[in-house]
């Protein structure tokens, strides 16, 4: 039989589930989209990489990470459940073992990463505003009516791309509106968003950070070719994608996963047939004190197998 180990990142817009091997090579990957609904996908993400993955493979470990972490966790039995920043700097350096900066955009949000002889001694999360995200690209790439896949060629097409504000998506979406009334051809007009989009994260999300080369730039909006040469044209250095961009933090939860098990314990993995479990979340407001916290149930076939929400922790089981 073979060991590897399985990594579940769920975010807003995307669910990544990623499987590797005891030495760290991705033997399945998959990126599917959340819909609103992570115990879905969390169960979808399950059955499809089953089904890719060879007979004699056996999940030795366990992670989770993303904003459905412990959700994801609850329901696979997570060995390990992670945030966002370590996952997607462990698996960072993997592929780029010098790593110094991390830049990540994701469907709804953005991040930097800063580490120094492979720490992390500083990050910003930008979770409040929607502009240059991955979510805004697709809503853009759709008004136009061009694939979101064409776009990044597009705009390395552009020769004068034109100014667009873009510290936000109002502001961005009009001012491009108005440029297209005025004349300007879509590929400057989309080389120009590409600009501002970076502009914009380098002002908010990366503003008073030292970023220093090898930058590695990973999260769905890696994939557009405009975005990464805006980055190296505004930064004036190298920036490089790893293979598994997309799925970096699915990357990282199951790396950390591997390492967390091979010290001797046994996984918590409930197995591939958890997919065709019944979950349910529910929740109640505590009545305990003034702080009236809501308290989210996870239920499996009709009993609770973890529980969060509180402030003092009253309530929180984590299925452990």
């Amino acid at each position: 039989m073979q060991p590897c180990y399985l990594g579940i990142d769920v975010g807003s817009v995307s669910t990544n589930v990623v499987v590797i091997t005891a030495a760290g090579e991705v033997l399945s990957s998959l990126y599917i989209r959340t819909h609103g609904q992570p115990i879905q996908a969390v169960k979808e993400g399950l059955r499809r990489v089953k089904a890719t993955l060879p007979g004699d493979v056996i999940i030795a470990g366990a992670g989770t990470t993303g904003s459905g972490r412990y959700l994801a966790g609850a329901i696979i039995g997570a060995d390990i459940v992670k945030n966002e920043i370590t996952a997607h700097a462990v698996a960072a350096r993997l592929e780029v073992p010098e790593v110094q900066t991390i830049l990540e955009i994701g469907g709804q949000d953005s991040k930097i990463i800063i580490l120094r002889q492979g720490v992390v001694i500083d990050f910003a999360m930008n979770t409040v505003c929607a502009a240059g995200t991955g979510s805004f690209l697709d809503q853009q790439a759709a008004r136009l009516g061009i694939p979101i896949e064409n776009f990044g060629e597009l705009a390395l097409k552009a020769r004068h791309p034109v100014r667009i504000a873009g510290r936000c998506t109002v502001f961005a979406e009009s001012d491009m509106i108005h440029k297209q009334q005025m004349g300007h051809n879509i590929e400057d007009i989309i080389g120009g968003l590409c600009e501002a989009l970076v502009r914009n994260y380098l002002n908010n999300v990366a503003k008073g950070k030292e970023i220093l080369a090898p930058i590695v730039f990973q999260g769905g909006v890696a994939a557009n070719a405009g975005i990464r040469a805006a980055f190296s044209k505004a930064l004036q250095q190298e920036i490089i994608v790893p293979r598994h961009f997309a799925v970096m933090g699915a990357l990282g939860a199951a790396l950390l996963a591997r390492d967390y098990v091979n010290n001797n314990r046994e996984t918590k993995f409930k197995g591939f047939e958890v997919a065709e479990e019944d979950f349910r979340a529910r929740s109640f407001t505590c009545q305990g004190c003034s702080n009236l916290c809501e308290i989210v149930n996870i239920e499996e076939e009709g009993s609770i197998i973890a529980r969060w929400g509180s402030r003092c922790g009253k309530w929180d089981t984590l299925g452990e």
